[in-house]
């Protein structure tokens, strides 16, 4: 038996790859991108380690090219969800039971299976599938999918060596328990690490899940199943059913085994999963964890002393990098009228030089948005906009889904600091900005706090520093992330745990020890080394005469 006390180190990020001309990454990057473009893959559900194929298909497209297939996926039923459920239970004994090292150890190998042997293939499915340029698909997947795999062990060590104090008659120790039963995870399609992680922090701490990829993230998020059985985590441990979340939300909600559920996506959805599980929860063996990160409606605010270069490039590339398909990209912005002239010039010389186009070719900063019901919602509202006597478009506004589905970047201004999209998350390359009188600093700042249900990410930009400390504490709960001159986005695991509340979600900050602890069940355990053969105390004592 092995008695030695280990601790994983504090790891490194994950270098991230620049893909410039003529280095060796962007070839290998390019022809693994021509070969999953060649070539449509079948998709199974995988539970209890073994391919399940049901016959009822559905297809992976390209948002750049939707008449592009690159994958047939197999969709779950009613009886793979029950199957899942009980893979799920059957494996979650001898998981939880097996040493935290040993779990560790299969994250620690993954890492470097995608950090190595698979990193051109995570990228390109997700780039393909996604719509990511190289750059924003590499600082997803693989890079911050590893940063959560390689800090989640060193975090585990961390919780693992908390333990209370104990004296000469007791030893008291904490035992971290994984859940009584099955996680429920659901993913986004943004992000192929969030999908990584929704699965692996609980399955780190004992648990066991059961996981609903988003249907256009399938591709890449299969590609993670198979590397995390090649780096040997065991079967049933993570199931995987693609298909309909009603289908699988019904069944799993219903389940007295049902522990925990591990969510990025809508606010709307996670609202409805939280009235769900209150109307259920008599029927669990324990009261669910609830963990969530929904939406944003991420703010740029600036003060009369900020930078106009600075400001600009924040707005460009914090609404527009990944078409604003992130959480924490910058949707609306309040700028000081002395600004905005300067600031706006600086922005239109820089998108005079921005391309949109296939993901294929490297000289695109915007590729295509999601999928044809995200294009429609998204359009509604520039088209809004462009009849309101409240806005005006002061550049792009333009949208063509014939090939694809291309939005283009899109400057709203906004006469009225009410207008729709000042509040409302769009999720598409659509930036706000309401410019505002500079005496009315501290107004504004106000107004930036109570105009959005959201409070997920934000920044301020000034060279004062008692404006920007009147930001800071006036803002104090209007973003869970809060950036100093720097855009709302690009949150690192281990150095900027991601997360935020009031309707973007419960802030258990994801890339830290924080979220780990969410799926743990701690047991207290005192032991007393001379027991007491004395029911009595000395207060029971007579009164001396």
């Amino acid at each position: 038996m092995n008695n030695a006390i280990f601790q994983f180190r504090e790891p490194k990020n994950e270098p991230v790859y620049s893909y410039a001309s003529g280095t060796p990454e962007r070839k290998l990057l390019q022809e693994e991108l021509e070969r999953q473009y060649k070539k449509a893959i079948e998709i199974p559900l995988i539970i209890g380690g073994k391919e399940v194929k049901t016959g009822k298909m559905g297809k992976v497209v390209m948002p750049t090219e939707h008449g592009h297939v690159l994958a047939n996926y197999h969709q779950v039923t009613e009886k793979e969800v029950h199957m899942a459920i009980e893979a799920a239970m059957k494996a979650k004994k001898e998981w939880e039971d097996t040493p935290w090292v040993d779990r560790c150890s299969i994250m620690m190998k993954a890492a470097e299976l995608m950090a190595k042997k698979y990193r051109y293939v995570i990228n390109a499915a997700t780039m393909l599938g996604q719509g990511k340029n190289p750059y924003q698909a590499e600082i997803d997947a693989p890079c911050e999918a590893i940063d959560f795999l390689r800090f989640n062990a060193y975090f585990a060590s961390q919780i693992y060596a908390e333990q209370p104090v104990s004296d000469n008659t007791v030893i008291n120790r904490l035992e971290y328990r994984p859940l009584e039963g099955f996680v429920y995870t659901i993913s986004p399609f943004n992000f192929t690490a969030i999908a990584c992680n929704l699965n692996i922090a609980p399955v780190l701490m004992g648990n066991v899940t059961v996981w609903k990829p988003a249907t256009t993230a399938i591709l890449s998020n299969y590609y993670i199943m198979q590397i995390m059985k090649e780096a040997g985590l065991p079967d049933g441990v993570i199931n995987f059913l693609p298909g309909s979340g009603a289908v699988i939300s019904d069944i799993v909600f219903n389940s007295p085994d049902f522990a925990g559920v591990h969510f990025t996506g809508s606010t709307s959805t996670f609202n409805n999963f939280w009235r769900t599980i209150a109307n259920n929860v008599e029927k669990y063996k324990t009261y669910p964890k609830i963990v969530g990160e929904t939406g944003g409606k991420d703010f740029i605010f600036a003060h009369k002393s900020a930078d106009p270069l600075e400001l600009a490039v924040a707005i460009v590339r914090g609404s527009f990098e990944y078409q604003g398909q992130k959480c924490s990209a910058a949707s609306r912005a309040y700028i000081p009228k002395s600004l905005w002239k300067n600031t706006l010039k600086e922005i239109n010389s820089m998108m005079q030089t921005v391309k949109m186009g296939d993901v294929r070719d490297f000289t695109n900063f915007v590729n295509a948005v999601i999928d044809e019901k995200a294009f429609d919602t998204i359009t509604k509202y520039i088209d809004k906009a462009k009849k309101s006597k409240d806005a005006e478009i002061v550049f792009g506004g333009g949208y063509d889904k014939s090939v694809g589905y291309y939005i283009e970047p899109t400057l709203i201004e906004a006469k009225t600091p009410d207008f729709d999209t000042m509040s409302v998350e769009l999720f598409g390359p659509v930036m706000t900005v309401y410019i505002y009188e500079d005496k009315k600093y501290t107004e504004t700042l106000h107004l930036c706090d109570t105009t959005s249900a959201y409070a997920l990410t934000g920044s301020i930009f000034a060279r004062d520093r008692y404006a920007m400390l009147e930001a800071f504490e006036t803002l104090k709960y209007a973003a869970g992330n809060f950036y100093i001159n720097d855009k709302p986005t690009g949150a690192v695991v281990g150095n900027q745990p991601f997360g935020g509340a009031r309707a973007s979600g419960t802030n258990d900050k994801a890339g830290s020890a924080l979220n780990l602890y969410r799926w743990v069940s701690p047991r207290c355990i005192k032991e007393t080394l001379l027991p007491f053969t004395d029911y009595t105390y000395p207060f029971l004592q007579p009164n001396k005469k």
